[in-house]
């Protein structure tokens, strides 16, 4: 199983993925995508460059025809990487294909990258945030806000403009390949990816199946990690049967 992190977080985003994959006796990999985490930052940021990398790292490690699991910007990322490679299935959580960045994302993040960042070198303000991004109080939540701090420095706001505008099927013209079995997860009060669009994206799959968690947010798989867990459980033994 591969992990696949969103904008602005790093590998521990799916940290509870990751533990229970690995206490099931699976072979699982989580990575910072280029600019964020403890990865080098690129000049300029393309889907296809995430690509390449993924391609090189899996092909490094010997992965071949893995699970992708990919979480919110990391999403359009897996896409994109299975239309040239083999998977035994996709977990898509709180990301689609096209109508991804929300009319108060694209203002917020460039203030944000022109200088609003430095707020969150103040402890007061992470934690403000870390209230904010969730309704719910669970260790999972409070280990991921800790460890997945909003950052200061530039590089992963410069990279989230690649996916401003982002639409899976006009980039292909017409022509996809979207047969792999597939489980999309979201939230009821993820303001970013609604039911609505979960299940449109789960009819593109032949093999889609969705699952929505009415009372999760945007951060559903630190959430509500057990629910998350049983159903990548679940998913996994029948994608690979």
């Amino acid at each position: 199983m591969v992990f696949l992190h969103g904008g602005l977080g790093n590998r521990f985003n799916l940290r509870s993925q990751y533990e229970f994959a690995v206490q099931q006796g699976w072979g699982a990999i989580a990575y910072d995508l280029a600019g964020h985490g403890q990865s080098s930052p690129y000049p300029r940021y393309s889907i296809g460059r995430h690509c390449r990398d993924l391609t090189r790292l899996l092909r490094h490690c010997h992965i071949h025809q893995p699970i992708l699991f990919a979480h919110s910007y990391g999403v359009p990322i897996a896409l994109e990487w299975c239309q040239r490679h083999l998977v035994a299935g996709l977990v898509l959580v709180a990301g689609g294909t096209h109508d991804l960045d929300p009319w108060w994302e694209v203002p917020l993040m460039q203030g944000l990258a022109w200088g609003g960042r430095h707020l969150f070198r103040l402890p007061w303000m992470q934690r403000a945030i870390a209230q904010l991004s969730s309704e719910h109080s669970h260790p999972t939540l409070d280990r991921f806000t800790a460890e997945s701090p909003l950052p200061v420095h530039s590089y992963p706001y410069d990279a989230l403009r690649i996916f401003w505008g982002y639409n899976f099927f006009t980039r292909r013209s017409g022509s996809w390949r979207l047969n792999y079995p597939a489980l999309i997860i979201s939230g009821g009060h993820d303001p970013v990816f609604t039911e609505a669009m979960g299940a449109a994206l789960a009819q593109r799959f032949p093999a889609g199946r969705h699952l929505h968690l009415e009372a999760a947010g945007h951060l559903v798989m630190a959430e509500f990690p057990e629910v998350v867990n049983g159903a990548l459980a679940e998913f996994r033994q029948g994608a690979i049967a």
